[in-house]
């Protein structure tokens, strides 16, 4: 089996395979401003809470009170007798559900957590829901949930991260790699190291503050349809889970999302749609649900708590010798543990080496995919670690990272499809102004702000879903509509792909249209891993060469397509162009005649078996100017600068965007984010945006962005993903500012101003 598909793997993808498009310039390429923007701005954009039907009612979910233990006894008389209750669901009277499908365990799974909503009496989390109201009003079905009483038998619960870490064991795998890696001796080596670090990090839960609140709308209606209107970033997994959960082909669920205020990977399946569903079977009539903010901290589930050991050993030139990178992440039930260990793992060269992951298994609520998740807080760890060894060594920085830069991936032998990390960094240090650093911590001044400059690498993996599709149309007129069950949770999807299609078809902007948020379109993959870009271009690739089929079928005889192959035809100037005489083509509009439109379909190829021959990621440098109030210890961010390595952009004033977002994710996760959990009750204390502090407008400076814009020889059209790449490094580049600002060295997320002061202290 390994050796067929190896065998495939070279047949199909020889070195110097380019996508044509890949150094295309007409449309792709260019800083076009998003096409959903002007509705987004003015309130025209329809999100799912927005939807309404005749006879709607309202629901609203009880959460359990305890961590962990059983209802002994529930009584819903006076919420079921309040003014305008239509019913009240518990576990008594709920319909039957299947488990929903874990995210981790198939391609079509999208749940966090694999217990069926109300099915039992047990509770597992504080936070959980144990019932629901159903009301003629959102105001009606809220007040009776309070009326709701519930007594429980608790027991005891796993719910500090922190006392449980010596029970800590290997998972069976991390995202499908091994839980640890390790070549030589390590241990030995880092204790005859002439320079070493050695120290432990650790990072709180951080939660999803998405504008949007998760919110579902569903309707049955004869025949055993259902319609599910839900703010999801997985429109097909989405409608897979719920078929799944409630019993039904999954032919006979429709899943509608045409905008999503943010995702992050928590707008995945829940214990609210599935409730909202049943509610809908029970009552017969159209029900919405909107989990109120607070509910969204208890009930979905955010990036876990991380500690991290990180140790390097370097010889007195900067070599590394010994990297150890142990790390131990909160987990639930047998949810996906945050892949913390995967930065160390490609990032650098050292001659022994031991990466790896364990697990903690708590009663806290399911924690989910957060924007780059594992790599985001691993990269603190790491990149933390390096600065201080540079400091250790009297090296700067970059300069260490550029003598420990592999030639092969260092974990796994392979080689880079392309890896330019050193060459961000080159633009990066320029555009910054690094080379006027001060090195000795504590020695820039303004006033009372100590000033710090800091820099780290970011790291993200390039991923490409398998099994999507996309369909072109060409109408009468001789426009193109593309359509896929795709997801725009505001990082520009549509408009990147009308360049994309615009490009391939040869047609101009305003003559493409992007057609997405339903499950009746062809399927595509979730919105996640930095992924759907990719995914997408590859299937509107394939639809674009199975249109030529279909359009050269139809050339007239007398015309100057006929006889000819897709090979000797081009898409351009809004039709189809000989390759040998590029004079000779013949228009879209008359190649469709007299038919309304003529369509094609694409499907994503293999699996993407380039992963098993090349070491595929993107990289980027980050710098970071911070002032330290010399008193208070208070900290701002000053100055930004990003050079990010991400393949071909196909639109830099998009990228651009999701990368500004994510660095000032970073900020927030540096500086201020920390959820808190009650360990007495297992109970989120932080759970509103006045406990949960992130950052607003006067936290955030002007955030310089750059790409290298070098296309990837091996993936489609050249792109990698960036939604995701922007938050790693963030916070370590921070830390590393604060340090050089103050001679501080913090290591425990958030860097909160008792840390720096203490710290101080402490010197």
């Amino acid at each position: 089996m390994v050796q067929r598909a190896t065998e495939a793997l070279n047949r199909t993808l020889p070195d110097r395979a380019v996508d044509p498009l890949s150094t295309a310039r007409r449309v792709v390429g260019q800083a076009v401003s998003r096409l959903d923007g002007p509705s987004k701005v003015t309130g025209g954009a329809t999100f799912t809470a927005d939807i309404d039907q005749p006879g709607l009612a309202y629901a609203s979910m009880v959460p359990s009170r305890v961590a962990s233990g059983r209802i002994r006894h529930i009584d819903v008389t006076r919420a079921a007798n309040a003014p305008g209750v239509i019913d009240v669901i518990t576990h008594h009277n709920a319909p039957a559900m299947d488990t929903p499908v874990l995210m981790t365990l198939t391609a079509k799974g999208c749940a966090f957590t694999d217990v069926a909503p109300l099915q039992d009496d047990v509770v597992r989390w504080n936070g959980q829901a144990v019932a629901v109201v159903v009301a003629e009003s959102q105001e009606c079905a809220d007040s009776a949930a309070r009326l709701v009483d519930v007594v429980y038998d608790a027991a005891p619960a796993r719910t500090s991260f922190r006392g449980l870490l010596s029970e800590a064991v290997f998972p069976a795998d991390v995202l499908g790699e091994p839980s640890e890696v390790s070549r030589g001796d390590v241990e030995d080596t880092l204790s005859q190291a002439a320079f070493v670090v050695d120290e432990v990090y650790t990072t709180p839960p951080h939660h999803h503050m998405a504008i949007e609140l998760h919110a579902t709308m569903a309707q049955w209606s004869p025949g055993d349809k259902l319609h599910v209107w839900d703010s999801t970033q997985a429109l097909g997994r989405t409608r897979h889970s719920i078929a799944h959960a409630v019993g039904v082909p999954e032919e006979n669920v429709t899943v509608t999302c045409r905008a999503v205020g943010g995702g992050f990977g928590n707008k995945t399946v829940w214990d609210h749609q599935l409730l909202c569903v049943a509610a809908a079977r029970v009552t017969g009539r159209p029900v919405r649900l909107v989990l109120r903010r607070q509910d969204v901290f208890r009930m979905t589930g955010g990036r876990a708590p991380t500690w991290q050991r990180v140790a390097l050993g370097a010889a007195p030139d900067g070599h590394l010798q010994a990297l150890v990178h142990d790390s131990v992440t909160g987990i639930v039930h047998e949810n996906s543990p945050e892949q913390v260990s995967v930065p160390a793992r490609h990032l650098y060269a050292s001659d022994t080496y031991r990466i790896g992951q364990k697990k903690v298994v708590l009663d806290v609520v399911p924690n989910a995919s957060m924007r780059a998740p594992g790599d985001s807080v691993g990269s603190f760890a790491l990149e933390s670690a390096i600065d201080e060894l540079a400091g250790h060594l009297g090296i700067d920085p970059i300069e260490l990272r550029s003598r420990n830069e592999p030639a092969v991936d260092p974990t796994e032998g392979t080689r880079f499809s392309k890896r330019h990390l050193m060459e961000a960094y080159r633009r990066g240090a320029e555009r910054f102004g690094w080379p006027d650093r001060n090195r000795v911590p504590g020695a820039r001044r303004d006033g009372r702000w100590l000033v710090g400059h800091g820099t780290a690498s970011a790291f993200y993996p390039y991923i490409r879903m398998p099994g999507g599709k996309a369909r072109i149309r060409i109408t009468a007129d001789g426009h193109a509509v593309v359509t896929a069950a795709a997801n725009d949770m505001g990082m520009g999807t549509e408009t990147v792909q009308v360049q994309h299609a615009a490009e391939r078809l040869g047609l101009p902007l305003d003559r493409v249209s992007f057609e997405f948020g339903d499950s009746t379109l062809p399927d595509s993959p979730i919105a996640a891993g930095s992924a759907q870009t990719a995914s997408l271009v590859i299937t509107v690739a394939q639809a674009a060469e199975e249109l030529k089929k279909v359009l050269l079928r139809r050339a007239p005889r007398h015309s100057a397509l006929h006889g000819l192959k897709p090979a000797d035809v081009v898409f351009r100037d809004g039709g189809l162009y000989r390759v040998s005489d590029p004079a000779q083509g013949v228009s879209f509009e008359t190649l469709v005649g007299e038919v309304r439109h003529v369509d094609a379909v694409g499907s994503s190829p293999m699996l993407p078996l380039e992963f098993m021959k090349y070491s595929m990621h993107g990289y980027g440098a980050h710098f970071c100017e911070v002032r330290v109030d010399a008193t208070t210890g208070e900290t701002r961010v000053s100055r930004w600068v990003a050079c990010i390595d991400a393949g071909r952009i196909i639109n830099p004033k998009t990228a651009a965007s999701q990368i500004r977002g994510a660095v000032i994710m970073g900020i927030g996760s540096a500086l201020m984010e920390e959820g808190l959990v009650d360990s007495r009750a297992g109970r989120t204390v932080t759970a509103s945006a006045a406990d949960y502090h992130m950052p607003v407008h006067a936290d955030v400076c002007d955030i310089d962005v750059s790409f290298l814009d070098i296309p990837d020889p091996l993936t489609p059209m050249g792109v990698h993903g960036v939604g995701e790449i922007g938050i790693v490094g963030v916070a370590a580049a921070i830390a590393n500012a604060v340090h050089n600002a103050t001679g501080v060295r913090v290591r425990d997320l958030p860097i909160t101003l008792d840390k720096i002061i203490d710290g101080g202290a402490a010197r």
